[in-house]
């Protein structure tokens, strides 16, 4: 078959299949061409999920007849100066949308500009241009795409259902609208209820109102601000405490120069930055915002403009991990204690109202039938064994000297230990109720990570080796791990086919379980690769051993065991959850308990 050249319409319909992927592609184009031309109100609306009609409406700066003429034209841009591609500052730059649209449906364009008399229309229909019409528009510009698809059928197939489609447009204008917080944004259709985003103020508080308004209150009320600057590069944005997660990174916005993309390195990131505080099957909820020379970044790399590519990407990654570790340490405390709200749902009451038919002469508390001596039925003791709770689990003792001083403190004066699991402090304006193995377990596994950075971990030599018996493959895989297990002073050797013996083990666990301990950490070894740093190889070591080191649940402690393990959590950074994710403590202030009691 000889070489030919492609019909204009072919090409325009291959290229729409590079940038009109769906209904959301449509709309992310139109609205960002709208951003674009300095619109501070954008209205979108749709139905069938954008299949049928898709309607933006901008009070930007609008088109002259000329530029409209223009605009529908392939590879024809206002966003270029000249024709380096270094300097990308807008959103937009490719010059593919709206043929690219016009190619695959019926595309309707009316726009003003301020110098006109009067708005101008355009009408593009399977590729086929109109001629250009006066028409009635105050200003801006309004787009309408009709029967998405109808000049590629084969195209529709492929496409989901109405709501799911409109899901995913309603996904698209949310993350625009994070990055453009000066902006109004109302989404309308038959799908949903309309939704508007008022502007918000410029600056720092501006953007935390818009994340606000979009991802809800719990994240406002659990935000970090994050800020970290170098070289010219700045990365802002917020992020939720780890006692907010989800089951996926869907969560997670990020923004490159005002840009929503899906950056691999930046993900990377975000995950190296939480590791030490959330499980591994948890994500964290943030918007984080880079912001950097346009030069420094390749906006050029995906039809969508959705992926990157930086000049200098081991810094924006190096960023990213310092303003996130810094916004969480600095914050570390109140994350366990913004739990309080849930805790307190636990302890409403929940009444049952009585039935019409309730007869208070089968209450309980009805008169006895008869008394002759004997004990009456409800007070035998057979009924009576289902109150019978055992010998008291709470260490009641009385601490000897007074701990006044303590109750100014941030956790508070320790007052009593519950199922040798908890202990209950008592504030100056609330209680706080502390999980003393995870507690425990973030100071050790804190201490580890200090001491490795400082001089390596001290050691101690036990008196008569342990030997660990496990299979040859799960052997193999410590032994070759072996020389980061020794910089966190666990010195191990073969002992023969299917052992191992442990000759030395970390000063700061203590007395521990060395088979238990080797156990979990050839479990931990199994999911690593390669790929996987040194440095977070190491760190998993330390939250390992951390586990096992420390107070376990079950152990009564001494009133003043409680206040020390109370005093160290006030002086170890990140002490609000363990380095599982798990909450350490919750906090419930005293006008919450009061409300529990009716006395506000």
């Amino acid at each position: 078959m000889p070489v030919r050249q492609l019909p204009e319409q072919v090409v325009n319909r291959i290229a729409a299949g590079e940038v009109v992927e769906r209904p959301a592609s449509v709309v992310k184009e139109l609205v960002e061409n709208a951003i674009d031309a300095g619109a501070s109100r954008i209205d979108v609306f749709t139905d069938g999920g954008g299949r049928r009609r898709i309607g933006i409406t901008d009070d930007g700066g609008g088109m002259t007849a000329k530029d409209l003429s223009l605009a529908v034209e392939r590879h024809a841009t206002s966003k270029l100066d000249d024709e380096d591609l270094l300097q990308i500052r807008t959103l937009g730059f490719r010059g593919e949308a709206l043929p690219s649209i016009g190619s695959v449906a019926r595309l309707s364009i009316t726009t003003r500009h301020a110098g006109e008399p009067h708005a101008w229309a355009l009408n593009v229909e399977g590729g086929e241009k109109s001629g250009i019409m006066p028409a009635a528009l105050a200003h801006g510009t309004r787009v309408e795409v009709n029967d998405l698809f109808y000049a590629t059928p084969a195209r529709l197939k492929f496409l989901k259902t109405d709501r799911t489609e409109a899901e995913a447009i309603r996904e698209v204008v949310r993350r625009l609208a994070m990055a453009r917080p000066e902006i109004a944004f109302t989404l309308a259709g038959e799908e949903r209820a309309p939704v508007t985003w008022a502007a918000a103020l410029p600056g720092v508080a501006g953007r935390l109102t818009r994340l606000g308004d979009i991802l809800g209150a719990e994240f406002r009320s659990h935000a970090i601000e994050v800020h970290a600057e170098r070289e010219g590069v700045v990365v802002a944005g917020y992020a939720a405490a780890p006692a907010l997660t989800k089951a996926n990174a869907l969560g997670q916005y990020l923004f490159v120069n005002g840009r929503p993309v899906r950056d691999k390195l930046i993900l990377g990131a975000v995950r190296g930055a939480y590791a030490d505080y959330l499980p591994r099957d948890r994500h964290p909820v943030l918007a984080l915002f880079v912001t950097l020379d346009p030069r420094e970044v390749d906006a050029n790399v995906h039809p969508a403009k959705t992926e990157v590519r930086f000049r200098n990407a081991g810094l924006v990654r190096a960023l990213i991990v310092h303003g996130l570790k810094e916004g969480l340490a600095r914050e570390g405390r109140r994350t366990a204690a913004n739990g309080g709200e849930s805790a307190l749902s636990s302890f409403r009451p929940a009444f049952t109202p009585r039935p019409a038919s309730w007869d208070w002469r089968q209450s309980p508390s009805g008169p006895m039938p008869s008394f002759d001596g004997a004990a009456a039925p409800a007070f035998a003791e057979r009924a009576q064994a289902a109150f019978d709770v055992g010998a008291p689990s709470a260490d009641v003792r009385i601490e000897s000297r007074p701990v006044g001083d303590f109750v100014d403190r941030p956790l508070g004066a320790a007052r009593t230990q519950i199922h040798e699991t908890y202990i209950v402090s008592q504030t100056r304006d609330g209680l706080i109720i502390v999980d003393q193995h995870a507690a425990h377990e973030r100071i050790v596994y804190e201490r580890l990570k200090a001491s490795l950075a400082a001089n390596g971990v001290q050691r101690q030599i036990l008196l008569i080796p342990e030997i660990v018996e496990m299979d040859e493959a799960t052997v193999e895989r410590l032994l070759e791990r072996s020389e980061e297990l020794t910089s966190f002073g666990l010195a191990i050797e073969s002992f023969g086919p299917g052992a191992v013996a442990v000759r030395e083990t970390p000063s700061l666990l203590g007395k521990t379980n060395a088979g238990g301990l080797l156990r979990d950490l050839s479990e931990h070894m199994a999911e690593w690769d390669e790929a996987l740093p040194l440095e977070r190889r190491l760190m998993h070591v330390a939250a390992t051993m951390a586990c096992h080191g420390s107070v376990r649940a079950g152990r009564r402690l001494r009133p003043e065991e409680m206040n020390a393990l109370l005093r160290e959590m006030e002086d170890t950074p990140n002490s609000g959850q363990c380095n599982h994710g798990r909450p350490t403590y919750v906090e419930l202030k005293l006008s919450d308990v009061e409300k529990l009691f009716g006395r506000r």
